[in-house]
């Protein structure tokens, strides 16, 4: 019943996630109301962040640059690392603005019933940096899940013997959370209540 360009700019926001065919609508329509410079500043910035973006050949956080503002940043305590599972953590701690070390970002968390096993989430890229970069203290800061907890489990596994002390965050972070969506001042106390994994 849509114009074929209606049809297909709703077709393509239900690609966003969470974005089901009401939302789409929604979206698509609200399009109308939109001057040609904010049409066009929408649609060049889609197509930038597909050109542009790109991981941090260090820790993997999504950049435009050569390495991520955290890895280009002196001021930084290069002794401790935190292990997250998407860039999308990286800037929700950012954004809290308390801790300042370092971040590596896995692509995933371990999940053998979904076929995701540990050379499938860039592990050899954190054991390597861990070995050359000689971080004191390493921060798991995965969802509170089976995955999470199985991917923690077994990184700490692997890094026994190397001399790092291995941490997670604290229980103030919910089992099942995604990590989006814990509050500021949880996450804050999770990282502050930090214990190291037995």
């Amino acid at each position: 019943m849509y114009p074929e360009s209606i049809k297909n700019l709703i077709e393509s926001f239900k690609y966003l996630p969470g974005i089901g065919e009401k939302t789409a609508e929604r979206l698509a329509f609200s399009v109308f109301g939109l001057e040609d410079e904010q049409i066009e500043l929408f649609s060049d910035s889609l197509i930038k962040v597909k050109e542009k973006i790109h991981p941090c050949p260090i820790c993997n956080t999504f950049t435009d640059t050569d390495l991520c503002f955290v890895c280009s940043d002196v001021g930084r305590d290069k002794t401790i690392l935190c292990v997250v599972e998407d860039t999308k953590n990286v800037f929700l701690f950012e954004k809290l603005g308390m801790f300042h070390g370092m971040f590596h970002v896995l692509e995933g968390l371990i999940s053998p019933l979904d076929g995701i096993n540990p050379e499938d989430i860039g592990l050899d890229k954190l054991i390597d940096r861990i070995k050359k970069e000689q971080f004191k203290e390493v921060i798991f800061a995965f969802r509170p899940s089976i995955e999470g907890e199985t991917t923690a489990l077994y990184i700490k596994r692997v890094l026994e013997g190397m001399g790092v002390k291995v941490t997670r965050l604290a229980s103030g972070v919910p089992m099942g959370a995604d990590m989006e969506y814990v509050d500021s001042l949880t996450l804050e106390r999770a990282l502050n209540d930090r214990k190291e994994i037995e």
